[in-house]
């Protein structure tokens, strides 16, 4: 997938149709787990694509997994339309997307599928409960780390530093 990256960011659009093919349900999945609208959540998903297409120049692998890159794109997105709707709708606060019930399994469901995701899955439960549950809540759940760490009642730098050495751990664990 990185290989892929890096050719999309040389224009190749074969490449990005690849990408497309590989990740985008587990991405649609994401945007609708915190829009919980499904037209939202298609706009959404398009506009990471185009984003992708710009900027997978710019990937490092040294610095994420490409789903990792990928899914961090769709859940800010996903989050910055919340926001947006919000302002302009009257929609609930952002807050409110982490009670969205949904009966659709989760982006974490949807990912572990495949044998990548199993081995993610693997070394998340080799972190602390505490970062397990950060982690998940912000790269799944669309949770922010201000969120967090209100619910965790810890300040916000604690929340960044666990989630900061969890994805630390997380990359050890994945390139073993």
């Amino acid at each position: 997938m990185s290989d892929a990256l890096q050719r999309a960011g040389r224009g190749e659009k074969p490449a990005l149709e690849g990408i497309y093919q590989a990740t985008s349900a587990k991405l649609f999945g994401i945007c609708l787990r915190i829009l919980h609208d499904r037209q939202e959540a298609e706009d959404v998903l398009q506009e990471v694509y185009v984003s992708v297409w710009h900027r997978a120049a710019s990937f490092d692998p040294a610095r994420a997994s490409p789903i990792t890159w990928l899914a961090t794109l769709a859940r800010n997105r996903s989050i910055d339309r919340l926001r947006s709707l919000k302002r302009t709708a009257g929609f609930d606060p952002v807050e409110a997307a982490a009670e969205v019930a949904d009966d659709r399994p989760d982006a974490l469901a949807t990912i572990e599928s495949r044998e990548d995701a199993r081995l993610l899955a693997g070394c998340i439960g080799e972190l602390e409960d505490r970062t397990q549950v950060a982690i998940r809540s912000a790269f799944f759940g669309g949770l922010t780390y201000s969120d967090l760490a209100d619910r965790a009642e810890v300040p916000l730098g604690t929340m960044k530093s666990w989630i900061r050495r969890g994805l630390m751990k997380l990359k050890e664990c994945l390139e073993r």
